[in-house]
């Protein structure tokens, strides 16, 4: 069995202490593909030092994440041009805007968002969507640019049965993580009317760690929990989820 781990932010600090002992305990679990967004030029040495380590098993992508546009962020562009042109990505990742923590920042999150999508269409890559408060204002932005060219995953799906099908209407696969497993996250009220097909697997980790590990450090490994609860959602075998949300995450990342 092989589970795929669409979004994991293994080169955070969080993991400096145990890095390797978080992806042998993943591996273990059966999860061999680690796909690793970007989050704006601090985190790009520390991730080409994880791909060096493990080039078996982490893939990864290159993006500014909408909470970090800032003043700077026509700089963060530039940079993220700069490593596409050089190195080898998956998708351009994880982009798309953010207004729970701050809203002054609006029209630089959607400038850096459509820049980042025409890239992606340059170098056909799929876009990995972060989106918290924001629904219209992202599908406002999909609809302007939607194209055969533009194809991804809605990291962290959050959002309701008609939201989904939306996201899935422009060729975004639903990105499901430890939220299926919250008594409030509401997803797993609607899921299984969503084909297998559209979903893939992710812990977004170290963050939003599923149920039974709910406030604590979220790992790869759980995307074996996440995975479990999915098979429970859709009534369908373990090996099968594992199966078709691979397979799902080949799809989009051509790997």
């Amino acid at each position: 069995m092989i589970l795929t781990d669409t979004h994991t932010h293994l080169y955070s600090e969080e993991f400096d202490q145990d890095r390797d002992e978080i992806i042998l305990r993943a591996i273990k679990a059966g999860v061999s593909r680690f796909f690793i967004p970007a989050i704006d030029s601090t985190s790009t040495k520390s991730m080409y030092e994880l791909e060096t380590k493990y080039p078996e098993n982490i893939f990864l992508m290159m993006g500014l994440h909408p909470t970090y546009v800032k003043e700077d962020y026509i700089a963060q562009l530039e940079h993220v041009e700069n490593e596409l042109k050089k190195h080898q990505f998956y998708a351009i990742g994880e982009i798309g805007i953010d207004l729970y923590w701050d809203k002054s920042f609006l029209q630089q999150q959607q400038l850096t968002f459509k820049t980042q999508i025409r890239l992606a269409k340059q170098y056909k890559l799929p876009i990995v969507i972060h989106c918290r408060d924001a629904f219209d204002e992202i599908f406002e932005i999909l609809e302007e640019e939607k194209s055969i060219d533009l194809f991804g995953i809605f990291h962290c799906f959050t959002g309701t049965y008609e939201q989904a099908l939306k996201a899935i209407s422009y060729n975004m696969k639903l990105g499901i993580g430890g939220v299926a497993t919250f008594k409030n996250g509401k997803i797993d009220q609607f899921l299984n009317k969503i084909a297998l097909k559209h979903i893939v697997l992710e812990t977004d980790s170290p963050y939003l760690a599923p149920i039974p590990y709910r406030g604590k450090r979220n790992e790869s490994s759980y995307t074996l929990t996440i995975a479990q609860k999915v098979a429970a959602i859709y009534d369908r075998p373990l090996n099968e989820i594992a199966e078709i949300t691979t397979a799902n995450s080949k799809a989009i990342f051509g790997i």
